[in-house]
């Protein structure tokens, strides 16, 4: 079964999206902040990540640097998730080490099919 680490700090946001992938057959850990997420995706080592880009305490931007520094987590497909879909944000998204980016509110969907994309290999 496929893990995802779902880090996402809005509750509402986070119990929806996990929900709904629960129901597809994943299997979903949370982590409500950068800090977190990063020792969440050491000790469950999940397929694939979905990173809230505007998280409290570390933010998803250094977040997902400090995880592809790290040789045990750095390839672990990381999807960036952010509501402020401004210009240069996705491509900020790829350069701090994300594979793709989604927008907000989430396309459930699109999603799946990066999700897909990222955990067939």
């Amino acid at each position: 079964m496929t893990k995802i680490l779902l880090v996402e700090d809005n509750e509402t946001n986070r119990d929806m999206l996990a929900r709904r992938l629960t129901r597809r057959g994943f299997t979903v850990v949370a982590a409500v902040d950068g800090e977190q997420a990063i020792a969440m995706a050491r000790s469950e080592l999940p397929s694939l990540i979905l990173m809230d880009m505007s998280l409290p305490v570390l933010d998803g931007w250094e977040a997902t640097r400090r995880i592809r520094n790290d040789a045990a987590l750095k390839n672990i497909p990381i999807i960036g998730l952010t509501a402020h879909a401004m210009s240069g944000d996705r491509e900020h998204a790829l350069e701090a080490g994300c594979d793709d980016y989604a927008t907000k509110p989430i396309d459930f969907e699109k999603l799946l099919g990066l999700i897909a994309r990222f955990t067939a290999r």
